[in-house]
């Protein structure tokens, strides 16, 4: 049964009870195939109403199988049990709604949907009644003074009552559940059972038909034979005018048009003042006195600059063509760069490059701090190297060491072969990151790189490049994210290895062990100084 039907019928059956409709809630309670400890307890508070115990005491048992907790359930139980002359069975419910009060002096259900509290002096009262009818006075007497003791509220003179009867040996009457409390639905999950229409209806904003208020859909219509007027730019000037008052044709080639109908100026206006226009796919005559401009609007929805081909759009540049793919090699043309100023985007988003004859200035504790540190390193003989890699490290080193025993004691430090590695540095004031020098240059050491006794390196696992040369480097000035299979992805500031150029757009590059072509617009090339070409 789907939880949308219980909660009808369950809300249908609490109706049915406010109303004082006790079959009908009944009928409505029993049309639930799955019911749950609380319809069941319902069903047997409707059951007592009209006294029928038999059918309430089956329908409890059934409510507290399903929930072996509800104290409630067996409290409403202890007094069907006492109705019927069950008193042990009566006793022992009591006992169990006392237990799984669980010391507390009150229970509220209303977080459940039942609008009533359940104290535990009204659980000792109904064992008082209990014994009671056993004819156990003293043992009446008892439970009705530990439950004089209890803190709980709403007493009254309800304990004060029973003590007298007792005491004159008069038999108690059993408290219970007032008639008409049952439990109820959450307010929010009945709320939630009715449809709701999310789209709303169809609603005519503007139409070419006078009173047009059509708010449903239809087929589409054949398009008859006739002149329609051309799309006209929303920039360019509106050709389109509405007729002010109605116009009856009164001699050939002109047209009958209703009044407020726009229409399209198709050609100037004549000698007597007449002027071609294109109406609902006719061409014809309208006087030229009774048109006046008509203001056309461009959708707000109309988007410009929508994106090709997939390729993101860099922020002030046009994204470039993809460029097709070829079956034979062919040699990529060149590329001539004729200015390598960095746009003002870049220079203010990534680094301000200081004045030649302007020092760079530090603050005097830190400038004390580098010198002391400078003076114990040069004392040692030793600089230290901060190696960027998946994580960083920093290495102590003679300040004379080689390039090549450098790249040896890292690649020992990161567990990774020293010919996949590549070192490349920063020179000051500069974001492109340049080779360190090889086996090729045995007589460099580390100390030429370095500043202030410390060196900064970055490291970069990359696969070998086999008969590839390197023509230049580029720092990325954007992210690009790959569109295909191959292109290259890298993010803003990354330094990408040159290897062709496709086209006037496009390049090919090589970044973080990719390889992949790129839009040029991405990249830019920080001076005009090729590095040498070298096979890596």
């Amino acid at each position: 049964m789907l939880y949308t039907e219980l909660l009808h019928l369950w809300d249908e059956s609490v109706k049915a009870v406010d109303a004082k409709d006790w079959q009908g809630a009944l009928a409505k309670l029993e049309q639930i195939s799955e019911p749950t400890s609380r319809t069941l307890f319902n069903a047997a508070s409707v059951h007592l109403v009209l006294g029928q115990l038999d059918l309430a005491l089956k329908a409890l048992d059934l409510s507290i199988a399903k929930d072996e907790r509800l104290a409630v359930g067996f409290f409403q139980r202890a007094t069907v049990m006492m109705e019927l002359g069950r008193l042990e069975e009566a006793l022992s419910d009591c006992i169990w709604a006392q237990k799984h009060m669980r010391e507390n002096t009150v229970i509220d259900y209303r977080q459940l949907g039942l609008r009533f509290k359940l104290y535990s002096w009204q659980v000792l009262h109904n064992a008082a009644a209990v014994y009671s009818r056993m004819g156990q006075w003293e043992r009446a007497k008892e439970v009705l003074l530990s439950a004089s003791q209890d803190r709980g509220g709403c007493r009254g003179g309800n304990i004060e009552m029973a003590l007298n009867n007792v005491q004159r040996e008069g038999n108690l009457a059993p408290l219970l559940v007032p008639e008409g409390v049952v439990f109820r639905p959450r307010k929010q999950d009945v709320e939630q059972l009715q449809q709701r229409d999310f789209l709303g209806k169809a609603k005519v904003i503007s139409s070419m038909i006078p009173n047009d208020d059509f708010g449903g859909f239809e087929p589409l219509r054949l398009q008859k034979p006739g002149f329609y007027e051309p799309k006209v730019d929303g920039a360019q000037d509106s050709r389109y005018m509405r007729v002010e008052v109605p116009y009856i044709a009164r001699g050939p080639r002109q047209l009958t048009v209703p009044g407020g109908a726009m229409v399209f100026l198709f050609g100037k206006e004549d000698r007597d003042g007449m002027a071609t226009v294109i109406y609902d796919g006719q061409r014809g005559l309208v006087p030229m006195s009774l048109l006046e401009p008509a203001d056309i609007k461009t959708s707000k929805g109309l988007k410009h600059n929508r994106v090709p081909s997939g390729i993101p759009l860099p922020p002030e540049l046009k994204p470039p063509a993809r460029p097709q793919s070829q079956h034979s090699p062919a040699v990529p043309p060149q590329v001539h760069f004729t200015s390598d100023t960095p746009p003002p985007s870049y220079t203010s988003a990534t680094h301000t490059s200081l004045p030649a004859s302007e020092p760079p200035k530090y603050k005097a504790s830190t400038a004390s701090e580098q010198h002391a540190s400078s003076m114990q390193e040069a004392e040692a003989g030793s600089l230290v190297v901060k190696v960027n890699y998946i994580y960083t490290v920093a290495l102590s080193v003679p300040v004379d060491m080689p390039y090549y025993e450098l790249k040896k004691q890292i690649a020992q430090k990161f567990g990774q072969p020293a010919s996949q590695l590549r070192l490349r540095y920063k020179q000051h004031g500069s974001q492109v990151l340049i080779p360190l020098g090889g086996d090729g240059e045995p007589g460099r050491t580390v100390q030429e790189v370095a500043e202030a006794g410390r060196a900064t390196l970055w490291c970069q696992k990359e696969d070998p490049l086999v008969n590839r040369t390197i023509l230049y480097q580029m720092v990325a000035l954007y992210d690009y994210a790959a569109q295909g299979p191959e292109d290259l992805e890298f993010s803003k500031g990354d330094t990408v290895d040159i290897l062709s150029e496709v086209n006037e757009e496009w390049l090919e590059g090589h970044c973080a062990g990719n390889i992949g072509i790129f839009p040029s617009c991405f990249a830019y090339r920080e001076n005009n100084n090729i590095m040498p070409s070298y096979d890596v």
